[in-house]
C-alpha cells in the first residue's frame, strides 16, 4: 500500500515543541501565559497579535524543526510498515517564509532521527491532492482538518491524525489518535477493488494482463471482468464486434480455468456490441460497473481496450464519477502528435465522454510509453520456464501472434513484441515504476487529436515506465526464482 504521511504532528511531535517555544517567548513579551484555553490552536491561545505570531514563526521555525522529536512510536511503526512491504511518502507543505531550506532541513532531521521512508515530497500548497494523485497514494494521514477535507473532495482516502487541538467540528472525518491506531487502520484496510475492462480476444496482451492481475491478488480485490468491444481482422480474425465479444468471453473463461480461478467465471460480463458513437444501449457489463461503483467507496477500473463500457456507465449514472478511478491504456503521447491508436480511434466519442466527465483519470499512452514493454520469445522461454499448462499456453500464443503479423514463418533475428496491457496492471501495483505528470485535461477534437488546455480539471498522464521492474515483478509472480 502507498501511504502518505504529513510530517508535522504525524511524524514529528510538532505541537509539543511549538507550545514549549511559545511559553519561552511569551515570558519575553507580556508574560501573560495562556489567556484563551479554548483557542483552536497554540497561536490562538496566547495574548499575541497575528503579526507577532507570524514574525515568531518566520524567524524561528527552521531552527525549531531541527530539534523536534518524533511522535511517539512513529519510527517503530514506520519501520514495521516498510518491512511489511508498504511504501511511505512524506508529503509536507514546509515552505518559505517559515523555511529557507525546507527540503535540506527536513532530510537532515530524518537522517538524524533514523526515520526510514520511501520518498520525501514538499507540496507547493497546503492542498496535497496533486502530490497524492501524482504518486498514486492509497491513503493519506494529516493533522489539519481542511487538508483532509480537500483530499477527500479529490477522491483520496484520508484520516485525521488526532492532536489536542483538532478534535472539534470534525465534519465527518475519520480520526486516528496515535501511531498504534494508524497501524491498525492500515492492517484493516481492504485491497484495491478493481474491475478489468478488456477486449480479451483482440490480442494476446490482454491474456497476459489478466494473468498478471490474478497473480497479484495480494494487491487486488477483483470485482468484475467486463468485455470491451473491438472489431478488426488480423490476429483475432473476427468479422464484427458480436463475434469478438463472444470469443473474448470464451477466452476469459478458459484462461480463468488455467489460472485455477474457475470461481471467478461468475464475475465475467459481456459488454457493448456497438461503439458509443453508434449506440448507447445498456448491457450486462455497463450495469455491473454502475452497480459495483455505487456499492464501494472507491473502485478502480483498469481499462485496456476501447473505453466504451466505462463511458456508457458514466453517461447513464453520473453519480458514480466521484466513486471510480479509471486507469486507461489508450492514445499516444503528446509528442506523437496523433492518436492513431487502436483503443482510442475505435470510439472517439467514448474517449471524449470519459475525459470530459471529470472522473479521476490516469492515461497510459501506447506510443511512446507502453510501447516500451517489448519482449521476445527467448525472454519468455527463459523466465516462464516452469512446466505448467499456463506457461506453455502463454508462450504458445506469443509465438502464434508474432507469426500472424510476419510475412515469413520464421522469427526474425532481434524481433520482439509489446505486451501493452501489462502497463495498466503494473501501474496499480506500483506507480513508482512509472513517471507521471498531472496536467489540465486535454480537449478531444473530432479528428482524435489532443488540444492541450490550462484551466480544465486535472488528469494524470504517464510519460515513461521502468520496463525491467515491471517484467521482473511479472516473472517472479509467474514462478521464476531470481
Amino acid at each position: 500500500m502507498r501511504i502518505g504521511l504529513d510530517i508535522d504532528n504525524v511524524v514529528t511531535n510538532f505541537d509539543k515543541k511549538i507550545l514549549e517555544e511559545f511559553f519561552k517567548e511569551d515570558k519575553n513579551k507580556r508574560n501573560k501565559g495562556i489567556v484563551n484555553p479554548e483557542g483552536n490552536w497554540i497561536k490562538n491561545m496566547f495574548d499575541w497579535s497575528v503579526d507577532e505570531v507570524e514574525s515568531f514563526f518566520n524567524k524561528n521555525m527552521q531552527e525549531f524543526a531541527k530539534t523536534m522529536e518524533p511522535r511517539k512510536d512513529a519510527k517503530y511503526y514506520m519501520d514495521k510498515l516498510l518491512e511489511e512491504g508498504h511504501s511511505l511518502y512524506l508529503i509536507s507543505h514546509r515552505s518559505y517564509p517559515h523555511y529557507t531550506r525546507p527540503y535540506e532541513i527536513t532530510k537532515e532531521w530524518l537522517k538524524t532521527k533514523k526515520i526510514n521512508y520511501t520518498k520525501l515530497i514538499l507540496s507547493k500548497t497546503t492542498n496535497k491532492s496533486k502530490e497524492c494523485r501524482e504518486n498514486n497514494i492509497d491513503v493519506m494521514f494529516d493533522d489539519v482538518k481542511i487538508n483532509c477535507h480537500q483530499l477527500q473532495e479529490s477522491g483520496i482516502k484520508c484520516y485525521l491524525m488526532g492532536t489536542n487541538y483538532n478534535q472539534k467540528n470534525l465534519g465527518g472525518l475519520k480520526v486516528v489518535k496515535d501511531w498504534k491506531e494508524l497501524y491498525k487502520v492500515i492492517n484493516n484496510m481492504e485491497k484495491k477493488k478493481v474491475i478489468l475492462d478488456t477486449d480479451m480476444y483482440n490480442e494476446i496482451d490482454d491474456q497476459f494482463a489478466l494473468t498478471y492481475l490474478i497473480k497479484s491478488l495480494d494487491v487486488f480485490d477483483l470485482q468484475a471482468i467486463t468485455i470491451a468491444p473491438f472489431s478488426k481482422s488480423g490476429y483475432a480474425n473476427t468479422i464484427n464486434i458480436e463475434s469478438g465479444t463472444e470469443k473474448s468471453y470464451e477466452t476469459t473463461l478458459k484462461l480463468l480455468d488455467m489460472l485455477d480461478k474457475s470461481e471467478y467465471k461468475s464475475l465475467v460480463y459481456k459488454g457493448a456490441i456497438k461503439y458509443m458513437k453508434d449506440s448507447e444501449e445498456e448491457n450486462d457489463a455497463v450495469n455491473k460497473i454502475m452497480e459495483i461503483a455505487k456499492t464501494n467507496d472507491k473502485t478502480t477500473i483498469l481499462a485496456i481496450g476501447a473505453i466504451t463500457n466505462v463511458a456508457l456507465a458514466i453517461k447513464k449514472s453520473p453519480e458514480i464519477i466521484n466513486k471510480i478511478k479509471v486507469v486507461w491504456l489508450g492514445g499516444n503521447t503528446f509528442l506523437t502528435k496523433d492518436n492513431n491508436e487502436f483503443n482510442f480511434k475505435q470510439d472517439i466519442k467514448a474517449v471524449k465522454t470519459v475525459f470530459d466527465s471529470g472522473v479521476e483519470l490516469v492515461v497510459i499512452p501506447c506510443r511512446n510509453v507502453a510501447s516500451n514493454l517489448s519482449t521476445t520469445i527467448y525472454e519468455l522461454q527463459n523466465y516462464l520456464n516452469e512446466d505448467t499448462e499456463l506457461n506453455k499456453y502463454l508462450i504458445d500464443i506469443f509465438i502464434k501472434c508474432k507469426k500472424s503479423f510476419m510475412k515469413e514463418p520464421k522469427d526474425e533475428i532481434g524481433s520482439s513484441k509489446v505486451l501493452w496491457d501489462l502497463s495498466a496492471i503494473a501501474y496499480e501495483i506500483n506507480a513508482d515504476w512509472f513517471k507521471s505528470e498531472m496536467v489540465s485535461c486535454p480537449n478531444i477534437l473530432d479528428n482524435g487529436l489532443y488540444e492541450q488546455t490550462t484551466q480544465r480539471h486535472n488528469v494524470i498522464f504517464v510519460n515513461d515506465l521502468y520496463r525491467n521492474k515491471i517484467y521482473k515483478d511479472f516473472f517472479i509472480k509467474m514462478g521464476y526464482k531470481f
